[in-house]
């Protein structure tokens, strides 16, 4: 059966290619599908037009990273705690992050995985999309060296097998796999790199295992030879990646490589630093040791410029924010984490193309990302004009999944 067509007359559409806002726009919807975006001409008396006029419409927003089974808190007590938190007790907790998300006009996330598997478990037995109809891809549990960073996202391929046969074997339905391959940054040694924790032999043959059970790979890496070795293997994407330097973007850019840089970390650390950190006395080893809140802010300033030149240089960069690090609240960080690219010269509409085509083309979903005819109907109305973006973001007056209205 076919239904009426809906329509949606908006004050502006940025339609997530990267092209300038278009004012004044007619937006078709039937079947849960986009008839037709064009230019609005006068039409009285039309019942299913609906009225947008003082809004923007774009493409339903994608957090491309995320740890649904931490909060943002700050409190350490807590954080440990929900380290190892069983699933009943957690389950709740993953609802209302991804009711919170979808509250902030965020259709889709991707998940980078937790020790226990609690966002797959999640996703397999309690996501209801009649509930909460947020598309969640995940990788349930990353894989790390053993000994090296990454026990509280993951585990190590185990005694006896490489990184390449754990992933083959692994009986986890993921949606993408997560290997870490250096460690965190350094908030007193400015600039501080670990080495990898892989070597291009092994990553390259996971990453060829990995398409060959079409999967893709998201790699966790710092520093400039822990994102070559991910590069040069074929990864789909490189996270965070900051002291990654101008060599391995060229790389990321030719290989067009898509770029995570989750730069509203440091944002948050810097505002958890200043209000907790002391100025005197503490524990640093070696004379140039920066205090974690100046440590903090040069990572973020050297971040924006890598992410200024990844726009000079044609790198694909996706908006994420590591949701549930400290400070960074599932949802509402994905305004920062756009906020930050703007700050790094990325147009609004290059930043929204970020937070929306990009990201669907990064978590496989074709039909989403791009208010085009043909694509599906998943679409946000903010309040106000392009230019009051991105703090209008927190204005939503409707949120459209499929064509149906869900907020």
């Amino acid at each position: 059966m076919v239904e009426p067509q809906k329509k949606y007359l908006a004050g502006w559409v940025i339609d997530g290619s990267g092209g300038p806002p278009e004012k004044d726009m007619l937006l078709s919807v039937a079947n849960g599908r986009i008839r037709s975006l064009e230019k609005a001409a006068p039409e009285k008396g039309d019942s299913n037009r609906l009225d947008l006029s003082g809004c923007t419409l774009l493409p339903g927003l994608i957090d491309a990273h995320v740890h649904l089974f931490m909060s943002g808190t700050y409190d350490p007590a807590v954080r440990e705690t929900q380290l190892d938190t069983g699933f009943d007790s957690v389950s709740g907790d993953i609802f209302r992050r991804l009711k919170a998300s979808l509250d902030h006009g965020i259709v889709a996330i991707r998940d980078g995985g937790d020790r226990h598997g609690h966002a797959l478990a999640y996703k397999t037995s309690h996501l209801d999309p009649q509930v909460n109809p947020i598309k969640v891809i995940t990788a349930g549990r990353a894989w790390r060296r053993a000994g090296r960073y990454g026990a509280l996202i993951g585990r190590d391929p185990g005694s006896g097998n490489t990184l390449a046969s754990a992933i083959k074997s692994s009986r986890e339905k993921v949606d993408h796999v997560k290997i870490v391959n250096s460690g965190l940054n350094s908030l007193v040694q400015f600039g501080k790199e670990t080495q990898p924790q892989f070597s291009l032999e092994e990553m390259t043959a996971a990453v060829t295992t990995a398409k060959e059970m079409g999967l893709k790979t998201m790699v966790h890496a710092n520093g400039s030879v822990p994102v070559k070795l991910a590069v040069q293997a074929g990864c789909d994407s490189i996270e965070h990646g900051f002291f990654m330097g101008r060599d391995n973007l060229s790389r990321m850019a030719d290989r067009q490589t898509i770029w995570v840089p989750t730069a509203v970390t440091m944002q948050a650390y810097i505002a958890y630093m200043e209000k907790t950190a002391p100025r005197k006395g503490l524990p640093h080893t070696g004379k140039d040791a920066l205090h974690p809140v100046e440590g903090a802010r040069r990572n973020l300033e050297h971040q924006l410029e890598q992410m200024a030149m990844a726009r000079q240089l044609g790198v694909p960069v996706a908006a994420g924010t590591d949701a549930g690090s400290p400070g960074v609240d599932h949802g509402k960080s994905l305004k920062e984490e756009i906020h930050l690219l703007i700050q790094a010269g990325y147009s609004i509409s290059e930043a929204m193309k970020s937070a929306t085509r990009v990201n669907a083309r990064l978590l496989g979903l074709d039909n989403v990302g791009l208010l085009a005819a043909g694509k599906v109907a998943t679409f946000v109305a903010i309040e106000g004009p392009p230019e009051d973006m991105p703090n209008s973001l927190k204005r939503i007056k409707g949120l459209f999944i499929n064509g149906k209205q869900v907020i």
